[in-house]
């Protein structure tokens, strides 16, 4: 299962342009310069997969606006982001700062100042759908 997984990143890895963190299983176009991690998978609860990853994003980078088929949290492990989520007003993190985003909202991470980004990202996604979704 893991070498599954493993094998669809490396594929998305080199997809092209788009936006996401992180894929598992499916394929999602990318912006090129992100590099993605994955620590772990694991299918629980029950009709859900639990995907733990690392992603880092270069100075001046950003993930691209997209969204998930469940709830994303996250831990700044470096860096400083600007986390832009559609009707709400865009946050401002850092090193040591956590956050939350909804099922299905549509958001883009950003990186501010001159350091590249180094994020800790848990994903609670509906089973058998992709990680991350493209959003225009």
């Amino acid at each position: 299962m893991f070498r599954k997984l493993l094998l669809g990143l490396t594929v998305i890895a080199f997809a092209g342009a788009g936006a996401a963190l992180v894929g598992a299983g499916a394929a999602l176009a990318q912006q090129s310069g992100i590099k993605r991690t994955p620590l772990q998978k694991v299918d629980f609860p029950a009709g859900y997969n639990t995907v733990t990853a690392i992603a880092e994003v270069p100075a001046g980078g950003a993930s691209g606006r997209h969204s998930h088929p469940g709830a994303e949290t996250g831990y700044v492990l470096e860096g400083e982001l600007e986390l832009v989520i559609d009707g709400k007003p865009p946050l401002k993190l850092k090193a040591g700062d956590s956050y939350q985003i909804p099922e299905g909202a549509v958001h883009d991470a950003k990186t501010s100042g001159d350091k590249p980004l180094k994020v800790l990202g848990v994903y609670v996604v509906k089973a058998g759908e992709p990680l991350a979704k493209p959003a225009p």
